[in-house]
């Protein structure tokens, strides 16, 4: 039931549009969940392997700080060999990083589950943290699979108030650092941008990560613009993604209503796809991509025509647009109860 339930999500997820899927999964056996998404997916796959460095320890009767680098770096292998196409590791959190942590407090403190492990570990064994002490090892892994890293913001801010301190932007000049050396090395690299961003720093805050990072691609989580809209947050993530997509993010990770509340389920990531969807056409037309515009003047020729069935086919979810339209059908089909009879664009104006 449980690997159905992720299944049934991932299809949600691809047929509302996402481009890409990412296995968050903590819980089962993982590496047979892994199967299952990969053999049921028909986009790019990411994942996360040390949540499943994690979990074994746990399910072994270990603590996490018992966790060695070989096996940190272990499951980057045996994701890799299974498939994946881009792994999220988090490289750059350093002790510094975690002194500056310490020294300036936050208000929630690290909402990374990789990055609150890692932090943890290092100062529990007081020590470097091995995916940015062996970096070499993880490119060399990541080079012969022909897995792209995506180099994880272990510090990305999860409230307003944290966002742009010390931690997170030692961290972020860390990689841009990797960056580099990942380039050098031959392997394709993208970077996760901030989580919480007030509305006003957004565009700041991607035009200075792109610099800090040498334009790799970004790859940003929301940015979630408001910290008090539980049941909301793919609208507010979208809205921070449309604008930070102007500025310059490449690829929004999408958030959905549960968000902050629960697991999500089937709806929940329909909904929260759609919305990323929704900011990330906004801003193609903003950025003056080539054609980005061409799909709404479609639409638009089609509601002055009141051509229904053209209006559903270039609904970004014309499920939803018919389901909608079908519970106030007008008695004249040509308009809806809007206006009704009082229907502006049937005036040849």
């Amino acid at each position: 039931m449980l690997y159905r339930n992720r299944i049934k999500k991932l299809k949600a997820a691809v047929d509302a549009g996402a481009d890409a899927i990412m296995d968050l999964s903590t819980g089962g056996n993982l590496r047979e969940v892994r199967a299952a998404i990969r053999e049921n997916c028909p986009v790019t796959l990411g994942s996360v392997p040390v949540y499943e460095v994690i979990s074994n320890a746990i399910d072994a009767g270990t603590t996490p700080r018992d966790i060695t680098g070989d096996q940190m770096l272990e499951a980057v292998r045996l994701h890799a060999k299974d498939g994946i196409d881009f792994v999220t590791v988090h490289c750059g959190l350093t002790m510094r990083c975690v002194e500056h942590l310490q020294n300036n407090r936050r208000i929630a403190g690290v909402v990374s589950r990789g990055g609150s492990f890692l932090a943890r570990w290092m100062i529990n064994n007081k020590t470097e943290n091995p995916y940015y002490e062996r970096f070499d090892e993880l490119l060399a892994i990541c080079k012969e699979n022909e897995v792209t890293i995506s180099l994880g913001d272990g510090l990305r801010p999860g409230a307003l108030a944290d966002a742009g301190d010390r931690a997170q932007m030692e961290e972020l000049y860390n990689l841009g650092d990797l960056v580099l050396r990942a380039r050098e090395a031959g392997v394709q690299v993208m970077v996760e941008g901030p989580g919480h961003v007030p509305l006003q720093d957004v565009e700041a805050q991607i035009r200075m990560q792109k610099v800090a990072c040498h334009d790799a691609p970004f790859y940003v989580l929301g940015p979630l613009v408001t910290d008090v809209a539980p049941g909301y947050d793919h609208i507010v993530g979208a809205i921070g993604g449309a604008l930070a997509a102007k500025a310059g993010a490449d690829f929004l990770c999408f958030l959905t209503p549960a968000e902050h509340l629960r697991l999500p389920d089937a709806q929940d990531t329909k909904e929260g796809v759609i919305a990323s969807r929704i900011a990330a056409h906004a801003a193609d037309i903003a950025r003056g991509l080539p054609h980005a515009r061409d799909w709404d003047d479609a639409m638009s020729k089609a509601r002055k025509a009141m051509d229904w069935d053209s209006q559903f086919s270039l609904c970004m979810d014309p499920e939803t647009a018919r389901a909608r339209r079908a519970e106030a059908m007008p008695d004249d089909s040509s308009v809806c109860t809007m206006c009704s009879e009082l229907c502006a664009l049937k005036d040849d104006l």
